[in-house]
């Protein structure tokens, strides 16, 4: 009734929200959720949008946020922290590690080139060496925003864009360290040569510390925490906290302490759930209110009015992407790439967002950069990271992978689980509705393939194994079991039942297929609803993080058995999508099925790079050595998703590969294909998708497609 009173009195909003914080809290919440999907479906990135709403809703718009509001500071000094923390976790180190000496010549050419233009330019306008040097910085970092865009054209493996991706690695490092080198030089007060060598040595020594000890404590604390990703998750975020700090405490800027602190956990966390949940948790929050508070920086009328400022951002905006031109074209003369190639990795280097924002604003909370420097970079970051995705879309169409890694022979696994000679198909129950389709698809595999079926159910453990829970799920895990034999049994397939008692589903699933060596898991769809679903994952995210072999998720509107149309999307030319292709054809050959396989691509691509596409396919394709190939069709679409429904109205089963979200280093969620397909498809649905651990570019005899979704 205050808040109300309040208004009604036409107390000023500004105070009005100062003393009720739930409020700005709120309409943030809103913004971060609303915002980024508009400018998405205007083709513009969602950070701009939520800059855009930082600049309406501050002082030079509504006025409804103060720049200097205690939440919305210590929200967006969390986004900081966790924008470079991302950016250290993200960081490629196996692509790097693949062409780490053509990834360092490049990064130092698109480092150094930028740097001393940069400062140079800085020099020109009148500022200080030490300012003139971060500027310079602030124009060597990039963020690879354009990644989904070439992981979807499937150009990945290509070298210039291998090499672009691990040179991220040198750029970030040395922009954060110049960074943290020029504010402690600021803060020394008067410079001298002794200050900065006794400035450099305790940098050096804050280094080896955060990476070497948060990399030996990560993985042993992961060793000896199982299964428990609760307490993963805050040992992660713990150690974010800690590492900045102690960045403080030895006087180095504390995101320095949270970037390192990602290189460091980066391989202990791995690409497994816990990493997915931490990077979220930033990317649905922290980060965005980051982005907002910059566009409450903004000041309009001192932007526009000022004539000087406008010339800096012009001149920055122009330097920047000539001097990422030069490093490329330099690049290209080293490595002698092609031009298309060479255009690739400058659209690529372009995008100025994760190391290069936070810098700035590090910069100017520091008293180092005056406010038309962060007015300019604030344009640059947006200019660039609109300009480089959409250059890369067009430039790198048809981008043929290198040579060096197109798939090699297959190479037995020394470590790979010893298999049964019988094909083994696990099929946990659990809703005796859609038990019957499951039951039937998995028969239809097995037929084919000469496999036994195993249903599983899991009755969840209880504290005393006499617990009347526990022997009520023993009782319904046992109906459900003899159901599931009997409908096997009618099938003319072998069942051998198992139940077992675990703590949790996924581990249970997981842990009973290993001991009874399967060779594939068929599992029913299951919905991504509710707050716990969506941060700490559904039963299948944990079943595919864990599985040993491959996983079958269906959602199935009609008996398997009726299946006669089958429709294969394939996104990335290259050897993985073979592996839902061979389960289509083991589907398809039950039931005298008919397979097309269907790759979109863009409206602009030539008929002669049509053509090397579907001779391309039918290359791969051929080496399945199928008695019936499927058919091959590609239709020129903008719209990769609309392309693929509207396909699929003719088909009674899509099976897709499950490709799970990647953020940017930039920390924003970026949608995949797949997830809005599974969302509107009304037909039958197959998803696949391998164990994380066991992801290779190779095809061997008895591979078959895993998936991940929700029981």
């Amino acid at each position: 009734m205050e808040l109300i009173s309040q208004v009604l009195v036409l107390e000023p909003t500004s105070q009005v929200l100062g003393k009720e914080p739930i409020v700005p809290f709120a309409i943030l919440l809103v913004v971060i959720l609303v915002i980024p999907i508009m400018f998405e479906r205007l083709r513009l990135p969602g950070l701009v949008g939520l800059v855009f709403s930082g600049l309406v809703l501050g002082p030079s718009g509504w006025n409804l946020f103060e720049s200097d509001s205690p939440m919305i500071n210590l929200l967006s000094e969390i986004g900081l922290i966790y924008l470079l923390f991302v950016a250290g976790l993200e960081a490629n180190l196996e692509k790097f590690r693949r062409q780490k000496s053509r990834a360092f010549g490049f990064a130092s050419l698109t480092f150094s080139v930028p740097l001393v233009i940069g400062t140079l330019l800085g020099m020109v306008l009148g500022y200080g060496w030490n300012i003139s040097i971060l500027v310079g910085s602030l124009f060597a970092s990039y963020t690879l925003l354009a990644y989904p865009i070439i992981s979807r054209l499937g150009v990945v493996n290509n070298e210039a864009v291998t090499v672009t991706i691990g040179a991220t690695l040198f750029t970030d490092i040395g922009a954060v360290l110049i960074l943290a080198v020029c504010v402690a030089v600021a803060h020394a007060g008067a410079f001298s040569f002794a200050k900065l060598l006794t400035l450099l040595g305790w940098l050096t020594l804050y280094s080896v510390v955060v990476v070497t000890g948060f990399d030996w404590a990560g993985k042993e604390f992961f060793k000896r925490s199982g299964d428990d990703e609760g307490n993963k998750f805050l040992f992660v975020l713990l150690s974010v906290f800690l590492a900045a700090v102690g960045a403080q405490l030895m006087g180095v800027e504390k995101i320095v302490g949270a970037f390192l602190v990602g290189l460091a956990v980066n391989e202990a966390v791995g690409e497994g759930p816990v990493k997915e949940k931490v990077v979220f948790i930033g990317s649905v929050l922290f980060i965005p209110i980051f982005f907002v508070d910059l566009g409450l920086l903004i000041n309009l009328p001192a932007f526009v009015n000022n004539l000087d400022t406008l010339k800096l951002t012009l001149l920055m905006i122009v330097g920047l992407i000539a001097t990422k031109l030069i490093a490329a074209f330099l690049t290209k003369l080293v490595y002698r790439y092609k031009w298309q190639e060479m255009l690739t990795i400058w659209s690529l280097s372009l995008p100025q967002v994760g190391t290069t924002l936070a810098g700035t604003l590090v910069g100017y909370r520091a008293g180092l950069l005056p406010l038309e420097v962060l007015h300019s970079i604030i344009v640059l970051m947006l200019v660039t990271s609109t300009l480089g995705p959409l250059m890369t879309s067009r430039i790198a169409v048809g981008l043929n992978s290198s040579p060096a890694e197109d798939p090699a022979p297959p190479v037995p696994d020394q470590n790979a689980p010893e298999r049964d000679s019988a094909f083994t198909i696990v099929v946990p129950v659990y809703n005796p509705h859609t038990q019957q389709y499951l039951i039937e698809m998995a028969a239809l595999l097995a037929r084919q393939s000469q496999a036994k079926i195993i249903p599983l159910a899991i009755a969840t453990a209880a504290a005393h194994m006499d617990a009347p829970q526990l022997e009520a799920s023993l009782q319904r895990s046992e109906w459900l079991l003899s159901k599931a034999t009997a409908q096997s049994r009618a099938l003319g397939v072998v069942a051998e039942p198992v139940l077992r008692i675990d703590d949790a589903f996924a581990q249970g699933i997981s842990r009973a297929a290993r001991e009874q060596k399967a060779n594939l898991i068929v599992i029913g769809w299951g919905k991504r609803t509710g707050l716990r679903a969506r941060l700490f994952g559904n039963v299948i995210d944990g079943v595919l993080w864990a599985s040993h072999c491959p996983v079958a998720v269906t959602r199935l509107v009609e008996s398997p058995k009726k299946i006669q149309r089958i429709l294969v999307p394939v996104e990335n030319l290259t050897a993985p999508i073979l592996q839902p292709v061979q389960f289509a054809q083991m589907l398809a050959e039950a039931n005298q099925s008919h397979i097309t396989m269907l790759n979109v691509c863009d409206r602009r691509t030539s008929s002669s790079k049509i053509a090397w596409r579907r001779s391309h396919l039918s290359l791969l394709v051929s080496k399945l050595a199928l008695a019936n190939p499927p058919e091959i069709q590609i239709i020129a679409h903008e719209n990769v998703a609309q392309a693929i429904l509207q396909a699929a109205r003719l088909y009674d089963l899509v099976v897709l590969p499950f490709i799970h979200n990647r953020t940017s280093p930039g920390g924003l969620a970026i949608s995949d294909v797949t997830t809005q397909l599974a969302r509107q498809l009304t037909c039958s649905i197959i998803m696949l998708g391998e164990p994380q651990r066991t992801q290779v570019n190779v095809i061997t005899s008895h591979a078959i497609p895993s998936i991940t979704s929700t029981v």
